[in-house]
């Protein structure tokens, strides 16, 4: 029982995550640039050449973030008390998700730059790794290992596509949707995990 003042209840980091979250996906539309296209009546590929590299980084960034909620989500729900480190750490991970409207505004401005695209990956492997250690802290105590699964094999996918993107940056673009088959993973481990569970 002495140990008990030392939890905090993750249910008012699970309300300023939320806040978070919603604050950074709605600031990815605000990095679009406003007034791009100058003719009075744009064609579909004026319009596309204005905005598409936006739209696309926009689109990229709210399915990441969206994926980095759930999994947020659930990684409270099964660990709804924590130690201070771990508090702290949820905090570095809320910070790579406030940066994430700034590298998805500077990666739609100039998509096919190279150090521009390594920044951005960069950006997906931290918050994929943070997660990952999030998620190990709290599956330690239980010593349910099976839960960090899916977090691993996210930040596996990011932290390659961050290496590959120092050195072919053009490719990175291929390797990010390899990491939105995680919630599949998660499913297949959970329904394998239900039979051991019940026995």
């Amino acid at each position: 029982m002495a140990g008990l003042p030392q939890l905090f209840e993750m249910r008012r980091i699970e309300a300023l995550s939320n806040t978070i979250f919603g604050v950074a996906m709605t600031l990815l539309a605000y990095q679009v640039p406003k007034d791009r296209i100058v003719s009075a009546d744009p064609k579909w590929d004026e319009i596309w050449q204005s905005y598409g590299s936006h739209l696309l980084a926009l689109l990229l960034s709210f399915v990441v973030a969206g994926m980095f909620w759930y999994s947020h989500q659930r990684r409270l729900a099964y660990a709804p008390e924590a130690k201070r480190i771990e508090v702290l750490v949820n905090l570095l991970f809320l910070l790579s998700i406030i940066v994430l409207p700034v590298t998805t505004g500077i990666y739609g401005s100039y998509i096919d730059a190279g150090n521009v695209t390594a920044l951005y990956s960069f950006n997906l492997a931290l918050i994929a790794v943070l997660n990952t250690i999030l998620w190990m802290m709290a599956a330690a105590p239980r010593r349910e290992w099976h839960v960090t699964v899916t977090p691993v094999f996210s930040a596996v996918i990011f932290i390659i596509a961050a290496v590959v993107g120092l050195v072919a940056p053009q490719l990175t673009k291929f390797l990010w949707p390899l990491a939105f088959a995680s919630p599949i993973l998660a499913a297949y481990v959970e329904r394998g995990e239900k039979p051991t569970e019940e026995t």
